[in-house]
């Protein structure tokens, strides 16, 4: 599993850049990242090289942040690669909540960031299914 770092950010000017500017100063290298927003707030979820490190550094600057569990899958980067491995996850009774893509690659597929219901049950059933697990060390290397 991934440790992924989910903030509660208000929808205004300049907040994406204030995170942006911590992390960076703190030596965090963003490697994904996804963003949902209101008219009055936003949530942005980071996978990042040091995700303890980044949460605490987050909270200390004020942030309401917290940690999440989800899975980084390796899927087919080919027309179609992408249903293949969702028609694989719906087979083996997985329910994917969201998802967003990763930047860099372990091997020739895509990397894919996925949040599940249950990730220690989804793990077993997405390798039953043969979908690729990349491991957190693999992640955070990138």
């Amino acid at each position: 599993m991934i440790k992924q770092i989910s903030l509660f950010l208000e929808n205004k000017k300049g907040r994406l850049a204030h995170v942006c500017r911590v992390l960076g100063k703190a030596d965090i290298n963003i490697r994904a990242l996804s963003i949902a927003d209101t008219t009055d707030f936003g949530v942005l979820r980071l996978i990042v090289n040091d995700p303890r490190k980044a949460y605490d550094i987050l909270k200390e600057n004020g942030f309401a942040v917290s940690i999440t569990n989800v899975l980084a899958i390796e899927v087919a980067d080919i027309p179609g690669g992408l249903s293949c491995a969702l028609d694989k996850l719906e087979l083996a009774g997985v329910n994917v909540e969201y998802m967003y893509a990763f930047i860099g690659t372990t091997s020739q597929d895509a990397l894919v960031i996925i949040r599940v219901e249950n990730p220690e049950t989804a793990i077993e059933y997405v390798e039953k299914a043969g979908i690729k697990v990349v491991q957190e060390d693999e992640i955070y290397s990138l």
